[in-house]
């Protein structure tokens, strides 16, 4: 009983399946390398990693606390465990509550500017899992969730947000939209069904060109990040790679069956390590 207990929270938090903390993880440590010229503050990376994997963490329960009447409808979240009973709404609350206060400990290292900053994230973290019931792009709402350590680390590292952070956020916002609603494909027969919204229903059968467009801009967006920090060359020489890789990604996703758009949602680990290369070799 014990030990089913303990996969039971393993799942509502997702550290049995790290796809998401890599997602997240990407972009923090982009933004660290930017912020810190190609020399990031490794107290800095320790704290940012150590926080991701928090906030991570708890984005997911709330997320099942927040879906836990529609997971049940939908046949990939049918089998978490606030939808199967294992686990109860206040145990849920009660992780997520945890989850956050050990995130905000960690934060407390950090100056001011920072502070302020991880107040934002929790709102958005936690307004993210009801945004599908008001409008058809919380991939949207995600992306200002899982891009908001950009701005932290830019003031953790230079006690300012400049202008390329923000371009690096936007950036990563597309990047969340595209895969985010990769997987949304796969979950779209459900949500029509159960009344919830996505990107993937708003673009309906233009889903594939709309990721794709948001492929290009992500890219786009990193190309301008790397001429405004006058990287060499070898960052565009990578990111043509990242480019290939995201082609790869889409002929995965092209089916839009579920298990081809979850193994291509699983993919972008690859662009976003194939990304951090990309910076690394820019600032050599």
């Amino acid at each position: 009983m014990v030990s089913k207990k303990i996969r039971a929270y393993l799942a509502l938090t997702r550290l049995d399946r790290p796809v998401g903390i890599f997602l997240l993880l990407w972009p923090t440590w982009w933004a660290l390398w930017i912020a810190g010229q190609g020399q990031p503050d490794i107290a800095l990376l320790i704290i940012f990693t150590l926080g991701v994997i928090l906030m991570r963490s708890a984005g997911c329960a709330i997320n099942d606390y927040a879906d836990r009447d529609f997971d049940g409808h939908v046949t990939r979240t049918r089998n978490r465990p606030l939808a199967t009973g294992i686990i109860s709404p206040r145990e849920a609350l009660m992780v997520f509550a945890a989850l956050v206060l050990a995130a905000f400990i960690l934060v407390l290292f950090l100056n001011p500017l920072t502070i302020a900053l991880s107040l934002v994230a929790v709102v958005l973290a936690a307004s993210y899992p009801f945004g599908k019931r008001f409008h058809h792009l919380p991939q949207l709402q995600l992306g200002l969730a899982f891009g908001w350590a950009i701005p932290m680390a830019f003031a953790a590292q230079t006690e300012t947000v400049p202008f390329i952070a923000w371009l690096l956020l936007a950036a990563n916002l597309t990047w969340v939209l595209a895969y985010d609603t990769i997987y949304a494909i796969a979950d779209r027969p459900d949500d029509l069904k159960i009344g919830v919204k996505s990107s993937a229903i708003l673009f309906g059968r233009y889903d594939l060109l709309a990721v794709s467009l948001a492929y290009i801009a992500t890219l786009g967006l990193l190309a301008l990040t790397g001429w405004q920090l006058a990287l060499n060359i070898g960052f565009y020489l990578i990111l043509a790679l990242a480019a290939l890789i995201a082609i790869w990604i889409m002929l995965t996703a092209k089916t839009r069956t579920l298990s081809d758009c979850v193994l291509a949602f699983k993919r972008n680990i690859i662009f976003g390590g194939v990304v951090m290369i990309a910076f690394i070799i820019g600032f050599l």
